[in-house]
């Protein structure tokens, strides 16, 4: 046992073999172990554990600059939370500056696009797809940041088609170019749902949004179309809509509208010249996606999850090929300026009536003039006339 010699007034015991501790300096514990030494000003100095706080500490000594060890660590260790902050800071700011620079360029880039004349749908899939890149951790500016942020993205290959069409623009704008990841889309049919199926999302859908869907339906329009028709378009007395603002290049076209539909039309509120307001495409999208999980759910039928905007188009261009078989009436009907573009409906309606052995129809009757303008209207097709009886058909 070692001899204790003198109590010091610093909490340590003079021993005949070096200085020991007597008390932990942070909560003032005994059960205090050596833990090696320190080299302060080239002089080993015994450190200490303090096995309840877990405090390391040394006795303290005066340094050449006159501040004793235990102060010299409380200022080292200030000073090092002092500079991670500074860092710290210092990182946040440049992050900040570097995310106001990048969305300044996006807003610089979406600018020129409408300046273009883009349409507002090409515009909005920009925006996404580059905001989308931004809020995901990309450095637009950084072109390996930005491939590093679409590996590791569960895109299909057409959202990951679109964002490197979109980011491939935004650095040509900005003069800049990269090579852009491989990218592999393959062909496929687009799902084409029954007409109950749709009608079953129309029907079930408040008047504004059953109106837009109607009309998707019966004219097979894009929904950027759609949406910013006017007023002035509509033709109440001949029942007809002309669409002179098309979209991707299409021709301008003009349709027949069902009653129904006119009806619809005529019952919605004029806020403005536009038909289906100011409002941003957005909230319709939002309030449609929201109507067809309620009817999949209600319906159990997930084939309603399917069902997009587009779709109705797909249907559209694809049972009007059936019915007519006339490859050239349904291109002018979708706007398309080339036959090719017609083709794809063409084939969908060869693959899904494969098995089609003869014409299937619905049959109506009447005697009544004006119920037979309106089952026109719906898309029956006039028959004949046999004592005094009107008929008429629709396929299936």
């Amino acid at each position: 046992m070692v001899e204790v010699q003198n109590k010091n007034t610093e909490g340590f015991f003079n021993t005949s073999e070096e200085l020991q501790p007597k008390l932990c300096p942070e909560c003032g514990s005994v059960n205090v172990i050596k833990a090696g030494f320190r080299y302060p000003d080239g002089v080993a100095v015994q450190r200490f554990h303090c096995k309840k706080c877990e405090k390391r500490f040394s006795k303290s000594y005066k340094t050449s600059t006159g501040i004793n060890s235990h102060q010299l660590s409380v200022i080292l260790q200030g000073a090092k939370k002092l500079d991670s902050a500074t860092e710290t800071k210092t990182v946040a700011g440049e992050m900040e500056k570097n995310q106001q620079e990048i969305k300044g360029k996006i807003f610089d880039f979406l600018l020129y696009l409408n300046r273009q004349n883009y349409s507002e749908e090409t515009i909005r899939l920009n925006r996404s797809s580059l905001n989308t890149l931004v809020n995901r951790g990309a450095n637009l500016f950084d072109s390996d940041s930005v491939k590093d942020v679409m590996k590791a993205q569960k895109w299909s290959p057409n959202r990951q088609r679109n964002v490197i069409i979109a980011y491939t623009n935004f650095l040509k704008h900005n003069k800049l170019e990269w090579e852009p990841p491989l990218c592999k889309v393959t062909d496929t049919f687009p799902f084409i749902p029954t007409e109950q199926e749709l009608d079953a999302l129309i029907t079930s859908a408040p008047n504004k949004l059953s109106t837009f869907l109607l009309l998707l339906k019966e004219t097979a329009m894009r929904r950027g179309e759609a949406k910013r028709l006017q007023w002035t378009d509509l033709d109440k007395e001949r029942n007809t809509l002309t669409l002179n603002l098309p979209e991707k290049n299409s021709n301008a076209r003009i349709w027949k509208l069902s009653a129904q539909l006119m009806a619809q039309l005529d019952a919605l509120p004029r806020e403005s010249e536009i038909i289906f307001g100011n409002a941003r495409m957005d909230s319709l999208k939002v309030a449609y996606l929201r109507l067809r999980h309620k009817q999949a759910d209600k319906l159990k039928n997930p084939r309603l999850l399917k069902i997009g905007f587009h779709t109705f188009r797909h249907w559209k261009g694809t049972m009007l090929y059936h019915r007519t078989k006339d490859a050239l009436y349904v291109r002018d009907f979708l706007g398309h300026k080339s036959i090719k573009n017609t083709e794809k409906y063409i084939n969908i309606e060869r693959k899904l009536f494969a098995d089609y052995t003869g014409d299937e129809y619905s049959v109506k009757v009447t005697s009544e003039p004006h119920e037979a303008t309106t089952l026109l209207e719906q898309g029956f097709e006039w028959v004949g006339v046999k004592e005094n009886l009107i008929f008429l058909r629709k396929r299936k």
